[in-house]
């Protein structure tokens, strides 16, 4: 069997679970990992906050063995800040640190972290630089094209690898493109015959055919899922499935769907306490039941359900509606 590599981790699937802010907690990586996700990342984890070791930080870092290997990703600009979150993370056991220079997001931003330290590649480089030499796990980044334009994307990149990181993740677009607009596959794939380290492919990825033009298209090592995993931990299997056989498998139908979703619900419930654990779960409802008939009143009761009972009862009516096929295009959409 082939392994991937990404820092030290050993992978047998070139596909792991993308930071996503708000999403990425211990319980959804826990779902997924038993759907054949091995390695994960938990959410953007402001390095500031982790800092002064704020309860919302501290609950972002809850980790078990069982939740390896495991990617831990930081947001910040200051290397004072940066670092010192290092020092924090020293008692947890993980196998990755990555920076967030990605992320588009106006309250991000705007404050000159994510995406924005795409604007001054030497301080990008610096900070990536101090962080390596400070770190006792290796580091990777994850980098959009550019901020407003694409045209010094491989410089960027080289910078990035210049610093001494392990790997770099590259979502295909810039960052005034949002999540708009079309995924650059060329970009990436620029990128990646300039680059000597693991590059992996991110953007729009919600399904296996997707996942294996990224693959072709970019010759990227591994991808990265993100929203293509919201409501849909089956995707691992169906892509490394697709890669290797070339078939598409049949989609879940709707009693597996009603199954998962009270596991998932189970997950949140053990981890926040009943009425917290139903009010996050609710944000996926949407994402679920994507494909099926007539559900949008259904969607709205589910949204103002507040016990598991209710919920339950609410999840087992998919029974009795009929489930097909999503087009990947709606899958873009934010609910």
């Amino acid at each position: 069997m082939p392994m991937f590599s990404l820092g030290n981790a050993k992978l047998s699937i070139p596909v792991i679970l993308a930071p996503m802010s708000g999403i990425s907690s211990y319980p959804f990586r826990a779902l997924n990992r038993g759907f054949g996700c091995e390695f994960a990342f938990t959410e953007m984890i402001d390095s500031h906050s982790l800092c002064r070791l704020t309860r919302r930080t501290l609950e972002m870092l809850t980790i078990t063995p069982a939740d390896s290997p495991l990617g831990i990703q930081l947001v910040g600009k200051d290397a004072k800040y940066v670092l010192e979150a290092m020092d924090v993370l020293r008692k947890y056991k993980y196998d990755i640190l990555d920076l967030n220079a990605a992320c588009p997001v106006r309250k991000v931003a705007s404050k000159g972290q994510g995406a924005s330290l795409l604007k001054d590649p030497k301080k990008l480089q610096e900070l990536l630089g101090q962080m390596v030499k400070h770190s006792d796990v290796p580091v990777t980044a994850k980098i959009r094209l550019g901020f407003s334009d694409a045209k010094n994307a491989v410089d960027i990149a080289l910078s990035v690898q210049d610093a001494g990181v392990s790997a770099v993740t590259v979502h295909g677009r810039t960052a005034k493109q949002g999540y708009t607009g079309s995924v650059d596959y060329q970009a990436i794939r620029k990128i990646k015959k300039a680059l000597n380290i693991p590059v992996v492919g991110s953007g729009d990825v919600f399904t296996a055919e997707l996942a294996k033009k990224m693959f072709d298209e970019t010759g990227c090592d591994l991808v990265a899922l993100a929203r293509g995993a919201l409501g849909n931990p089956w995707i691992f299997k169906e892509v490394w499935e697709y890669l290797k056989k070339g078939k598409t498998a049949p989609k879940p139908d709707a009693s597996e769907v009603i199954n998962v979703m009270k596991k998932h619900l189970d997950l949140y419930i053990d981890f926040w306490g009943e009425t917290r654990g139903v009010v996050r779960f609710r944000t996926f409802v949407v994402w679920y039941t994507r494909g099926f008939d007539n559900i949008r009143p259904l969607r709205n009761i589910m949204s103002t359900a507040k016990t598991r009972q209710h919920m339950f009862e609410l999840i087992d009516q998919l029974r009795d509606r009929t489930r097909i096929n999503c087009d990947p295009q709606l899958l873009r959409q934010e609910p």
